[in-house]
């Protein structure tokens, strides 16, 4: 009978043991979820807190951006809006602008608006003649400031470097262009403006290229360009 009881309690004892280690591991496993909630719910509220950030961010530097554009469109002594500054000339408007997009460039680098205000800022310094300081600058834009602002630095850079002199550094970039285009640098501006660079040493390849870009693109503003500026070359006319 003592050994029957025994038997009895011992099988009792084996069912708390094993209802206790059930009762463990799901203790184990509600500790654990709640751990992972947890980690998720700050996850995600760090990664809700950074968007709202970035958003407000990218706001900002919009607004700011949009004021320094006032600025540097509003034609010299006028006021872009009532009661704002109002610059007596050019030189000073363009100072200005070159200050304020600058601001923004430097508070907001990770923002659409402020890689762009990069590129205007040397926009405004080649407005003063300035042009070591704008080339220098979309060098900066062109290498680092983003896909957007990148390509229309190298587009400016060309420029540049076709009014300072520097024909064949202006060619290689235009060639660049032309055979990666966008939707901001599209192939047929590219290759007017690299006409244009041929129109004053090499009419032959300017004629060359204007007629490329009549037959291409026929019944386009571009179009009317090209045969506008072939009709003005030497021999032409």
């Amino acid at each position: 009978m003592a050994q029957h009881i025994l038997r009895k309690d011992l099988k009792k004892d084996q069912v708390r043991e094993t209802f206790a280690q059930g009762a463990e591991a799901v203790l184990s496993h509600q500790k654990l979820a709640i751990y992972v909630l947890a980690v998720l719910v700050v996850v995600a509220a760090g990664a809700f807190g950074w968007w709202t950030y970035t958003q407000r961010q990218a706001v900002q530097a919009s607004s700011a951006f949009d004021n320094a554009m006032k600025t540097f469109q509003t034609p010299a002594g006028t006021p872009a809006v009532a009661g704002e500054t109002v610059y007596p000339d050019n030189n000073q408007k363009f100072m200005a602008a070159a200050q304020q997009f600058s601001d923004v460039a430097s508070k907001y680098p990770r923002t659409r608006g402020g890689q762009l205000a990069r590129y205007y800022q040397a926009l405004s310094y080649e407005r003063m003649d300035r042009d070591d300081e704008a080339k220098k600058l979309l060098r900066t834009v062109e290498s680092g400031g983003g896909e957007e602002a990148g390509v229309l630095a190298r587009f400016e850079l060309a420029q540049v470097d076709d009014r300072t002199g520097q024909g064949d550094e202006a060619v290689k970039l235009y060639q660049e262009l032309i055979a990666k285009p966008s939707i901001l640098t599209p192939k047929p501006v590219v290759m007017l403006a690299l006409a244009a660079h041929y129109s004053r040493i090499n009419p032959s390849e300017a004629a060359k290229l204007y007629s490329q870009i009549k037959s291409e693109y026929p019944d386009t503003p571009v179009a009317e360009q090209a045969d506008q500026a072939l009709a003005l070359l030497p021999g032409k006319s």
